[in-house]
């Protein structure tokens, strides 16, 4: 039976220059391979033996990229290994299927976020208006589902973003700090959703996840087995469960330490690739 991995990218697997933690030597540094040229310019990296251990992972799993970014940024990314048959785009709103959005998913989920939630149009007016343009730098809305702010963290309001989450908590949605992003998300839409249901197309046997941030929450939460890295807003929180497992590595090579976990657990299940491998 198939075992599916499904991984978020941004901060897990792939690593912004900002975001790489090269604490040691500078000789001893790993090697690093651009995946993600934006404008360009790079933008995301992985160490060279994590894009070697995920084309091992590819060939011996479902491997689906697990990602809040809309599809559009997702198609920037150039990772190594078999071409995911699925990815998760737009935090569940967008199952991408050999590249495509599979429109019944997405009509099922629009349909989810209209019935139990305020809609985006209210909690976008609402960001537009209490944001302080002192530190707010751009208002983006994502593949028209959620939105999220890019802000000047150091001069940024950590209360507003607490009295924000308490706004949104009533209407139905959940707030997530991350990095330079504010993100407010329709508690409905999810990572797990969309992850559930490629596991039921795949007949997957066993399903793992990793992720860094409390919109990876979900997902971690929903398989059986996850691990999260030693930096991010769950690290932060010292979030926990029983299937969980907390890595100390912080940084570019807590990526690859994912990797190799998600590797060994494969290994260890006997698994064999199923449908999309």
């Amino acid at each position: 039976m198939p075992v599916l991995v499904a991984s978020d990218l941004d901060r897990t697997l792939i690593y912004s220059a900002a975001a790489l933690a090269l604490t040691m030597p500078d000789a001893r540094a790993p090697r690093l391979l651009c995946v993600e040229v934006h404008e360009s310019k790079p933008l995301s990296y992985m160490t060279e033996t994590a894009a070697q251990l995920l084309t091992d992972l590819g060939d011996a799993a479902v491997f689906v990229p697990t990602t809040t970014r809309t599809r559009k940024q997702y198609q920037r990314i150039n990772l190594p290994g078999p071409e995911p048959t699925y990815a998760i785009c737009a935090n569940g709103g967008h199952l991408m299927v050999d590249g495509v959005s599979d429109p019944d998913w997405h009509a099922q989920v629009t349909a989810r976020l209209a019935d139990q939630c305020a809609p985006l149009a209210e909690v976008q007016e609402h960001l537009l208006r209490a944001a302080d343009p002192v530190w707010v730098r751009k208002h983006r809305v994502a593949d028209d589902l959620f939105a999220y702010l890019v802000v000047e963290r150091e001069l940024l309001d950590e209360d507003w973003v607490k009295e924000l989450a308490v706004w949104a908590e009533n209407r139905g949605w959940t707030v997530s700090l991350q990095g330079r992003k504010i993100y407010a998300v329709p508690k409905p839409l999810t990572k797990s959703a969309a992850m559930r249901e490629v596991a039921r197309r795949t007949g997957a046997a066993l399903t793992l996840a990793a992720g860094d941030s409390l919109l990876d929450a979900d997902l971690l939460l929903a398989a059986d087995r996850g691990w999260r890295p030693g930096h991010g807003e769950l690290a932060d929180t010292g979030f926990t469960a029983p299937s969980l497992r907390a890595l100390p590595d912080r940084g570019v090579l807590a990526g690859e330490r994912i990797l190799r976990e998600f590797l060994g657990a494969v290994r260890g299940a006997g698994a064999v690739p199923g449908p999309g491998v």
